[in-house]
């Protein structure tokens, strides 16, 4: 039974790659939108693999085995290991609150005000 990995939504990009990840899918998915995902693979490219895909699914078939699925194509790749990586910055700084400014500063900022008002 195939375990899905990652369903993109929209236009996904295919890098390819002379190293060790030797094939990475970048675009969005519906459970995240608006962030980037990339599911890089420790293989090469299938011949004939296009430059871009439209909503691919990709799905473990077990033994080493991914099924990427682009309709009306479809590729199987003998990948060692995959790493799904999520772009998270955004939920990270909102996360954290702002740094206070320091006091001198902001009386350095307020006197520069006044100054300008005066002028």
């Amino acid at each position: 039974m195939p375990e899905p990995v990652v369903s993109f939504r929209g236009a996904v990009r295919c890098r390819r790659a002379s190293g060790p990840l030797g094939l990475t899918l970048i675009g969005g998915t519906p459970e995240r939108p608006g962030e980037t995902t990339a599911l890089a693979f420790s293989a090469a490219a299938p011949a004939g693999f296009p430059d871009a895909l439209e909503d691919a699914v990709v799905e473990h078939l077990g033994a080493n085995q991914y099924r990427i699925a682009s309709p009306p194509r479809e590729w199987v790749i003998a990948a060692a290991a995959v790493h799904l990586h999520r772009e998270i910055a955004a939920q990270f700084y909102r996360a954290i609150p702002p740094r206070t400014v320091p006091a001198p500063k902001r009386w350095l900022s307020g006197v520069a005000a006044l100054r300008a008002l005066r002028r």
